[in-house]
């Protein structure tokens, strides 16, 4: 596996568990789970940059986004993989540097592109066939930190890297 430079995520079903949660008045509920927040954190203070690309658009995930640093949001696209081929050129990286996390069939032609593919346990049975690896947890459970944990440790010292994270005075080297 190439350096893993930019991790690029769906939503609904790897973030957050894949239920759509709606009230009448259009209110709309989602769930994340805080090890991804602070497996995120984790690998962006490492300089792995983030981005969303989703079929749906939801206040809640721009919200949350932002909470995070996501560096790119794009929801409401139908098209994911023109989306990703840009993303990948605007960061100035090759498509082996890239982590994609997706959990169903709108999610496969980036899959097949991506360098490092990933699917929570509860995705699509097409989407796990093409994954890299499998996460034991269910998307919106801590999937997304289990990726992450695993891309750090293959490229960082894991230990030195959460001192760096938790007191910054340990020097990162990779």
């Amino acid at each position: 596996m190439a350096k893993i430079k930019c991790i690029v995520m769906d939503v609904d079903g790897v973030l957050t568990d894949g239920r759509l949660i709606m009230e009448e008045d259009g209110q709309e509920w989602k769930a994340f789970h805080s090890m991804d927040g602070l497996g995120i954190t984790l690998a962006k203070s490492a300089g792995i940059r983030f981005a969303i690309i989703t079929g749906r658009k939801s206040g809640i995930v721009s919200r949350r986004a932002k909470e995070l640093g996501i560096d790119e949001v794009h929801q409401g696209i139908r098209d994911k993989f023109t989306v990703f081929t840009e993303l990948v050129s605007r960061f100035g990286l090759s498509f082996d540097e890239t982590c994609y996390i997706g959990d169903d069939l709108n999610d496969l032609m980036i899959m097949r592109e991506a360098g490092f593919l990933c699917a929570p346990r509860n995705a699509a049975k097409w989407v796990k066939q093409e994954a890299d690896y499998v996460t034991e947890k269910n998307g919106g459970e801590g999937a997304v930190r289990e990726v992450i944990d695993l891309i750090l440790s293959r490229q960082y010292d894991y230990e030195k890297l959460a001192l760096h994270f938790l007191y910054e005075k340990v020097e990162l080297k990779q």
